[in-house]
């Protein structure tokens, strides 16, 4: 059996965190982890924080707890409609409060 061994400074990791106002839920291991888990666990770290990602395929993208990749994606199909009708990137990008650059990042992306 391997072992992959992280070597985490936790100290600057728990500042980074404080610092950037972001709150992690707080769970004790020992109400959730198996007692042979958590022996396995403790031989690695002791009394300290550790973040346990979701696995990739239930992690949500970004914006859809807040609803604003759904406003995104409103926005961007009326700049292409717009555009589409003829409306200049100048003039989406003066309605839209974008960059020409966003705009055309916009309209010509499939």
């Amino acid at each position: 059996m391997n072992r992959i061994v992280y070597n985490v400074d936790f100290a600057s990791l728990e500042r980074n965190f404080l610092r950037s106002g972001v709150r992690m839920k707080y769970i004790k291991a020992n109400n959730i982890f198996p007692e042979e888990l958590l022996k396995q666990i403790q031989k690695y770290v002791q009394g300290e924080l550790v973040y346990i990602p979701k696995p990739e395929g239930v992690r949500k993208k970004w914006g859809e707890n807040s609803g604003h990749r759904v406003y995104l994606d409103q926005r961007n199909s009326q700049i292409r409609e717009k555009f589409l009708i003829g409306l200049s990137i100048d003039e989406l990008a003066e309605e839209f409060c974008l960059s020409i650059e966003s705009i055309k990042r916009i309209v010509y992306s499939k």
